[in-house]
């Protein structure tokens, strides 16, 4: 299992925090480091960025918003990180969500995955320098009627297969993304519970007529150490009311989906109820401990190592954390410490 970091949302004022800490993960051997966008800071900025002051670390993008890009745009893109930084870039992509990407994009969130598997075979035709044909429900290229001719994308990637990663969420989405990804990007991801995940994985990889042999199964997870776990919890509340409660309306929020799926129904109804009144505080408190407990590395550092043991034999392969240690020093200590302890684990890639 390896090592990853998820910088989350850059310009919330922490911008030399984190590449500070992108820095730090490429000194000590961390895999790769992830960038998000919803509607603020584009994570292709910031990667450029990341990788002009790292050296060997992976770049990955979780995620490029679909809406936001054409397909053969994120194409450009993913070529020009790739060669920019030596090879590093890895593309993740994700639908977003219906309030995004009609009240940011102004682009229909309608069929989802149609459009996730159309705009994938779009971008990796692109990236194969072929001329770019295609016939599809959302796409045509070139134009049929006007001057447009099939173009041949004149950038060159460092490699001839860019990884592409999705980022999925309800059964279909991960069935989708076994089938037609070489990876898959994760969020509350509780080893317990894994196969409520990874079964629609493998069963995309079977239509696909492949096992999870080299599939990246890269879930993002938060990491506090300390020795009062309740201490440690509290400021994953906020983080999980905010997607169980907040993100999406009531009739279309993926996160609370997963939540009533994993068995935490009553609980999830409870946080949207408040979150959505505006009750944030009171929206947090009601997380139980347990999903924080489960989807989160928290406490000691001896039960984060033991806690390890379950994530590699769920079937994670990177292991991507998000640190919400506070200051940087306290993020930097915290990558440090899970280093160590992976590698006395013993489960270390």
């Amino acid at each position: 299992m390896r090592l990853a970091v998820n910088l989350g949302y850059w310009g919330a004022g922490n911008d030399q925090d984190n590449l500070a800490v992108a820095r730090e993960a490429d000194r000590i051997g961390y895999d790769s480091v992830w960038a998000a966008e919803a509607y603020g800071s584009d994570a292709a900025t910031v990667l450029a960025f990341v990788a002009a002051q790292t050296e060997r670390i992976g770049i990955g993008s979780a995620i490029f918003q679909i809406p936001a890009r054409t397909p053969a745009m994120t194409a450009m893109t993913a070529a020009t990180l790739d060669s920019l930084s030596g090879g590093r870039f890895r593309l993740g992509l994700g639908v977003s969500g219906p309030q995004v990407s009609e009240g940011w994009y102004g682009v229909r969130f309608a069929k989802p995955l149609a459009r996730t598997r159309e705009y994938v075979a779009v971008v990796r035709q692109a990236l194969s320098r072929q001329p770019l044909r295609h016939e599809g429900e959302f796409w045509t290229l070139p134009l049929p009627d006007g001057p447009g001719k099939a173009l041949r994308l004149t950038a060159h990637p460092v490699r001839e297969h860019i990884p592409l990663y999705l980022a999925s969420v309800g059964p279909k989405n991960l069935e989708l993304t076994g089938e037609i990804a070489d990876g898959w990007l994760g969020i509350f991801f509780a080893p317990e519970h894994a196969a409520e995940s990874l079964d629609h994985v493998r069963a995309g990889r079977a239509k696909a007529g492949k096992d999870m042999t080299g599939f990246d199964v890269v879930p993002t997870v938060p990491v506090v150490f300390g020795d009062d776990l309740e201490a440690c919890a509290e400021p994953l509340r906020h983080y999980a009311a905010l997607y169980i409660g907040g993100m999406g309306s009531r009739e279309q929020n993926f996160y609370n989906r997963l939540a009533v799926r994993m068995g935490y129904g009553d609980a999830a109804a409870q946080v949207q109820d408040l979150y959505l009144a505006k009750q944030h505080r009171d929206a947090a408190a009601a997380v139980p401990f347990e999903f924080i407990d489960r989807t989160s590395l928290i406490g000691p550092v001896g039960r984060v190592r033991d806690r390890l043991a379950a994530y590699a034999e769920a079937g994670v392969t990177t292991l991507s954390v998000a640190s919400f240690a506070g200051p940087l020093e306290e993020r930097v200590g915290a990558l440090r410490t899970l280093a160590d302890a992976l590698d006395a684990s013993g489960l270390g890639d």
